[in-house]
């Protein structure tokens, strides 16, 4: 099975103390036996004052007016991105968002969490799953959300569908209309190089997408642990992170910033708590897996953006261990085995600068506002 995203990974804070803890995690894999430890430092972030201006603000922008969003300031205890131990723990965390407990491919995370409230795994469920992770007093909670599942032969699972609509929705340029052999998922599409705005964004508000459902969930944890500081991460959860300003880190993960602009979020003063992570040699994560050969193109997954908000480390397999850009490279587990694993120093997280993204199309009023969105295919 391919994992053609990685999981959406909701990454928690600690309570402010005098001291910053540190809370070590065993890992029992039969290759790697020691303790690591996630560390954390200080983070500034920003959080919108009102989630009812935040909303209102969208709503004005998509009318074409400026709302001003008041923001506060928040000094938190995050997850330090540049200490290579907390960044393998979470990529696994990552990870086990795809699998239940007990499965093969579960890493252990030891005594220092707590898999609790496992959500989506019912047998009807299509679309949004994961597991909450906590450590035993509650203080930390951490939301794993699984990204998407695909195969090459057969269904790749019961969120196939569903995963594939928000992907073909969120990371293409026009509604997943790659050249005329594919079917769109919106009727956006406006002639050679042209898509309707106000269709692309109509259709990036249905209820069924994984952007609302993950900002309710969000409340729900906090409504559930209200003494617990968290943060976030992952491709779209990192535009709920955004929504919040909870603290983000993302692993191999899609672009988002052009979706961010298309679902009309208010832009916080900064976006350094919003971090991603991936290497160079994977053709999802880097823009890449585009073309009539690739393996995006021939499983029907537009995937066209690149361009990430906040900061990016990057390692560069291309350059080091001369890696070609391949899908095979990635899977989270050949990340956390064959890049984390090694003794190399963590790259710096830099912010992409002049990153552009759908350079070929014309953007615009185009289409009958009457018009009704096309149905999702099926896959």
């Amino acid at each position: 099975m391919l994992l053609l995203c990685p999981s959406f990974l909701l990454l928690a804070t600690y309570r402010a103390s005098a001291s910053p803890p540190q809370i070590p995690l065993s890992n029992p894999s039969k290759a790697d036996q020691d303790d690591r430890t996630v560390r954390v430092n200080r983070l500034l972030v920003h959080r919108p004052v009102s989630q009812d201006d935040f909303r209102e603000a969208r709503v004005m922008s998509r009318r074409g007016k400026n709302m001003h969003v008041e923001w506060k300031e928040d000094k938190v205890l995050a997850t330090n991105v540049a200490d290579i131990d907390t960044l393998t723990v979470l990529e696994k965390m990552a990870s086990d968002a795809y699998v239940p407990p007990g499965d093969s491919s579960w890493y252990g995370l030891g005594d220092g969490w707590n898999v609790s409230h496992p959500y989506g795994w019912e047998p009807d469920a299509d679309g949004f799953r994961g597991h909450v992770f906590a450590t035993p007093d509650n203080s930390t909670i951490v939301i794993a959300i699984k990204g998407t599942t695909a195969s090459f032969l057969g269904s790749g699972g019961p969120t196939a569908k569903k995963d594939k609509l928000n992907d073909n929705l969120f990371w293409s340029c026009c509604c997943a209309r790659v050249d005329w052999t594919w079917t769109p998922v919106c009727g956006c599409y406006s002639g050679t190089g042209k898509c309707d705005t106000d269709c692309l964004e109509d259709a990036l508000q249905e209820e069924s997408l994984f952007y609302p459902i993950g900002t309710n969930l969000y409340n729900k944890i906090v409504y559930m642990y209200p003494n617990a500081i968290s943060g976030l991460g992952g491709g779209l959860a990192s535009l709920i992170g955004v929504t919040f300003g909870a603290p983000v880190v993302a692993y191999e993960s899609l672009g988002e910033r052009m979706a961010a602009e298309r679902l009309h979020l208010p832009s916080p003063p900064s976006a350094h708590h919003v971090t991603h992570v991936y290497h160079t040699a994977d053709p999802v994560a880097m823009g890449a897996c585009t073309g009539t050969y690739s393996t995006c193109y021939i499983t029907g997954f537009a995937v066209e953006t690149h361009c990430h908000l906040g900061r990016s480390i990057v390692y560069d397999t291309v350059t080091r261990l001369k890696w070609a850009v391949d899908i095979r490279t990635h899977p989270l587990k050949v990340v956390i085995e064959q890049i984390l694993s090694l003794d190399w120093e963590v790259p710096p997280a830099d912010i992409e600068e002049d990153c552009v993204e759908c350079y070929a199309w014309e953007f615009g009023d185009f289409k009958d506002k009457n018009a009704t969105l096309k149905a999702l295919p099926p896959v």
